[in-house]
């Protein structure tokens, strides 16, 4: 019996013992699943952290390339402006006066709408207006061996300026005539270095005679001269009119009519060269028929001599 008892609880004690085997073994698997999650975790956390760090850098790397390629561009998109606007003003000088220069008697044989290039200094200038979108102004200008009339010269504002009396300007345009006046029309200048204002030339022994064409658009004067009557829209005799028929006002144009050896001749004051605030212009205005006068002006031509004047003195 004790045999059998002793035999029986050392079976129960080794039983017992193989089930706590059984449970460590069956435990232990569940503790190494949990360090594999936990070490697969930190794994996936650390790949993560790696991509997120890798592609940040990318991120900047892009980000500084491209930033340096468009500074790169910028840059070289200006070089090519400025390259561009050197190649513009290089044309422009390019196409402003260029061609021999002509003497007076040259420009004078040349033909109508022939190119010629004449150098020459600004003696007054009309009004600076836009026609078309660009600045113009028309000039009387004159060198020492004749004059030469600029219409519509395109010029900026800030040249129109600086073509005060006495500019030298070099002008390439072409010659061409309107109702007996020569002039310089599409005009290209350049101002030079120089200057020179013209005396007025007492012409009025000439004015009945052909060579008057000579001198035309010189600065020049007349003498001992008489104010002749002119008739207005109401048929009144009067010493000047507001437009050439009488229609117009002040501020218009003034016509007037003078005299010399038994010969009538149209006067104008050209109101865009001496407005109605002018001392010509009022001196005009206050003439009287049979008044002697002395003038100086422009010698324009309208189908004839038709001087601008630019001074009325009563005698």
């Amino acid at each position: 019996m004790k045999k059998k008892t002793i035999a029986t609880l050392l079976t129960l004690a080794f039983a017992v013992s193989m089930i706590g085997c059984g449970q460590a073994k069956t435990e232990a698997p569940a503790e190494t699943a949990t360090e594999a999650e936990s070490t697969e975790a930190a794994d996936a956390a650390e790949t993560e952290e790696s991509v997120a760090e890798t592609t940040e850098e990318a991120a900047e790397e892009t980000a500084e390339e491209t930033t340096e390629e468009a500074a790169e561009e910028t840059t070289d998109d200006a070089a090519e402006e400025s390259d561009a606007a050197e190649d513009t003003e290089a044309a422009d000088d390019a196409d402003a006066a260029t061609g021999d220069v002509m003497s007076h008697d040259d420009f004078a044989a040349a033909d109508l709408d022939a190119e010629v290039t004449v150098e020459t200094y600004v003696q007054a200038k009309q009004g600076w207006w836009e026609k078309d979108g660009v600045g113009v102004a028309t000039f009387y200008t004159q060198a020492e061996d004749g004059a030469y009339f600029l219409y519509n010269m395109p010029c900026s504002e800030e040249d129109y300026a600086k073509l005060e009396q006495g500019t030298k300007i070099k002008v390439t345009g072409y010659k061409t005539e309107w109702e007996g006046e020569v002039e310089i029309i599409d005009a290209t200048y350049e101002i030079e270095d120089g200057n020179f204002v013209a005396e007025a030339e007492d012409v009025t022994a000439d004015l009945a005679s052909d060579s008057i064409i000579d001198h035309q658009n010189e600065f020049v004067s007349f003498t001992d001269m008489t104010v002749e009557a002119s008739k207005d829209a109401d048929g009144n005799e009067v010493a000047f009119l507001y437009n050439y028929d009488g229609s117009g006002s002040q501020g218009d144009d003034l016509y007037f009519n003078v005299s010399a050896d038994g010969n009538t001749y149209t006067f104008t004051v050209e109101s865009y060269l001496c407005d109605k605030d002018s001392d010509v212009y009022k001196a005009v205005e206050a003439l009287n028929v049979g008044d002697k006068v002395d003038m100086e002006g422009f010698l324009y031509w309208y189908q004839g001599v038709n001087p601008h004047i630019t001074k009325v003195t009563v005698k």
